[in-house]
């Protein structure tokens, strides 16, 4: 049965609801929703929780109207027309279960069998319930091609866990000690937004806040100061800091005897890198960075916010890596309000393992999401094995936010793939299925959420019935596991056994997180100090229980052992014939009201906004270009049309492109991503968005 089925807790009809914000955004805010005659009337932040503060995002501020979205699909859909025209006829939840388990179980008992079907999903919703537990049920049980997911983070994440032993950082609640921060590679007022306020309070007490970005973004505007790096040199730069720190006395020689290993490699490796030869391939000044690294040294309690867009390139695991050094070279792991953060996420221990059961998957293979155009198009799934037959999409929006898009339109453009898609709108993937299934928004189902900014835990209670005959994506698969004739019973598991699995752990840091807890309070704080200091001394989650300046890990897969620079694949130095070409590296990092492609529709978060890039003053001089002319932006891989902003809010050689546009709202039917590759990160197999020459020319 369906948790939201339960009558003791049935939404209410009147009333304030705890909810959860189920959104990509570290900050995974504390929701307040204010229920009026069985409909929902006002999303609030939650003042009591210690990081939402009471406040909501630009984008969550208009949840309601998305989830009562005149466009909102409210019952299953059948395709009546061509593949990708998006014209749909309603049939009844019966009449579409039928048909997706009867061609899902002839695929999976054809020549090919199940590792046929392909599932494709990633965080849509971050809630433990609807984005990782019966959906990987069921497709564990049926024998399908696993997906490896990773499309934003994995890269930092694995030179995070390289190096400090996991994706666990600084404490956002302790910045308001800091005395400088270094916001590296992040837009925080745009994803981050609820750690600015304590970025403010430092900053009140004397602390200097400086942007590190090839962007002058929202955030760097309000910085004390912004460093324009050149797009993927990020290591270059870390290292030359560590030349600094060690060159003038400002490393914590006591901190780096007791908990890293490999300080002395660290040290000869740094030397190599003064800051005039990094300053050669930054493009930031030899002078500006001694001074930065003598800033970083002479502070007591230095916090550094990276964000996962410095390792959207070739060589982004080791950037991460490398930057990732600089806390325990100084020692701001010691004092609140020092470390850095890429992440909090491996501080919650639920029991995925329980939640997702891969101990019920046979031997298959797995297909890295980054490389979706080619399982599509290649008879041999791009990755070995069978071709990809079927096609269930959730929590995701591929034909808009996956690289290289026209291989991906290709693949789905195919006669003989059958696709399905779990949707609240007609989104650019959803345009090219065979059948829509309507899923439930936040407001409407339960589930449990870690984050990736702080270190509270987080229930989402519905507020609301299901709007029409929508689903919650559980249900849905439970549903399919019953038609299919899956009886493996894990698969008839309600939402709140699902809920009490994730909690059922003996994990340190969980203790005290209990399901009535949660129902009480909304939210509850993991088992951990306030501010969580968690490499004071020492203790890393590494194989020697320290930072790991030299890596015997990273070795033994053939990388350098200690921190280097890595280059992106498409600069002009590494790529000198293709920059010919193509001379500028596009970044397209999100546009402050979408969430990746997520609120696109929303009307009055997009307005009348079209595709835009911005192009620096001096290259647009030399192509002819004006502000608000249309221009062309352009590789081998494919073009999209935009209109040029043209200004000094990015360094020359670099443009910007404010993503992800749901292709259809575009002018010409495309967006930045007909431009990226398919190509993969050093480690971790990330996606390279950011790692992309092109040029910007005027439209004909």
């Amino acid at each position: 049965m369906s948790a939201v089925a339960r009558p003791e807790f049935a939404p209410p009809a009147d009333g304030t609801v705890r909810g959860a914000c189920p959104h990509d955004c570290p900050d995974t805010c504390a929701m307040l929703i204010t229920v009026k005659d069985g409909r929902a009337t006002k999303v609030a932040g939650d003042p009591d929780h210690p990081f939402t503060q009471g406040f909501l995002c630009a984008k969550v501020n208009r949840y309601l109207e998305r989830t009562y979205h005149p466009d909102r699909v409210t019952t299953p859909l059948r395709r009546v027309g061509p593949k990708g025209s998006g014209r749909f006829e309603p049939i009844t939840w019966d009449a579409a279960l039928d048909e997706v388990s009867s061609r899902l179980s002839a695929i999976a008992k054809g020549p090919h069998g199940p590792q046929a079907i392909l599932p494709y999903s990633y965080a849509g919703t971050m809630g433990l319930l609807q984005a990782q537990s019966m959906d990987r049920r069921f497709f564990h049980t049926l024998g399908a091609s696993k997906l490896d997911r990773t499309i934003c983070s994995t890269a930092g994440m694995e030179g995070m866990r390289m190096t400090v032993g996991a994706n666990m950082g600084a404490d956002g609640e302790g910045v308001a000690a800091s005395d400088l921060v270094l916001l590296w590679g992040t837009n925080t007022l745009t994803s981050n937004p609820h750690l600015w306020p304590f970025v403010l309070e430092a900053r009140a007490k004397g602390a200097k806040i400086i942007a590190i970005d090839p962007i002058r973004t929202r955030t760097a505007e309000q910085c004390d100061e912004w460093i324009a790096i050149r797009p993927g040199t990020d290591a270059a730069l870390a290292l030359a800091m560590m030349h600094v720190l060690f060159a003038e006395g400002l490393a914590d020689e006591d901190y780096m005897t007791q908990y890293t290993i490999g300080a002395d490699q660290l040290r000869t490796r740094a030397a190599e890198w003064t800051p005039a030869r990094a300053a050669t391939i930054t493009g930031i000044a030899a002078e500006r960075i001694t001074e930065l690294g003598r800033q970083y040294g002479r502070a007591k309690a230095a916090f550094l916010r990276a964000n996962y867009g410095l390792q959207r390139h070739y060589g982004g695991g080791m950037a991460m890596r490398t930057i990732a050094c600089l806390p325990a070279v100084a020692g701001h792991w010691r004092r609140p309000g020092g470390g850095v953060q890429l992440s909090t996420s491996f501080g919650f221990r639920y029991n995925n393992a329980a939640l997702e059961r891969p101990d019920l998957s046979p031997p298959v293979r797995t297909i890295n999401m980054v490389r979706l155009g080619d399982a599509l198009t290649m008879p041999d799934a791009g990755t070995g094995g069978p071709p990809v037959q079927a096609l269930v999409v959730y929590n995701s929006n591929p034909a808009a936010v996956a690289p290289d898009l026209g291989a991906v339109r290709r693949g789905l453009a195919r006669e003989d793939l059958f696709t399905v898609v779990l949707e609240h709108f007609i989104t650019d993937t959803a345009d090219w299925a065979d059948i829509v299934l309507p899923a439930t928004t936040q407001l409407e189902h339960w589930d449990v959420h870690f984050a990736y900014g702080h270190y509270q835990s987080t229930l989402n209670r519905p507020s609301i019935a299901p709007v029409g005959e929508s689903l919650p994506n559980t249900e849905i698969f439970r549903r399919l596991a019953a038609r299919m004739g899956l009886t493996d019973p894990c698969l008839a598991d309600d939402d709140f056994t699902l809920i009490r699995q994730a909690l059922d752990t003996p994990h340190e840091r969980m203790q005290g997180v209990t399901f009535e807890r949660l129902l009480e309070h909304g939210w509850v704080r993991l088992n951990v100090p306030r501010p969580f200091l968690p490499y004071a001394n020492g203790n890393f989650p590494t194989p020697s229980g320290k930072c790991e300046f030299y890596s015997e890990r990273l070795k033994e897969r053939g990388f350098d052992p200690v921190p280097t620079y890595t280059p992106p694949r498409e600069l002009p130095e590494t790529a000198p014939e293709l920059a010919k070409r193509f001379p500028i590296v596009l970044i397209s990092s999100p546009r402050h009201k979408f969430l990746n492609s997520t609120f696109v529709n929303v009307r009055s978060l997009r307005g009348d906004a079209e595709p835009e890039v911005v192009v620096h003053t001096a290259d647009a001089a030399r192509r002819g270009i004006v502000d608000g002319m249309t221009v062309v932006v352009a590789n081998d891989r494919g073009h999209f049309r935009a209109t040029a902003r043209v200004g000094d809010s990015v360094r020359p050689g670099v443009a910007w492109a404010p993503s992800v546009f749901w292709t259809k709202l575009s002018r010409d039917g495309r967006n930045a991503n007909d431009t990226t590759s398919q190509g993969e990160t050093d480690m971790g197999g990330g996606a390279v968005f950011y790692d992309n020459l092109v040029e910007v020319s005027p439209a004909d």
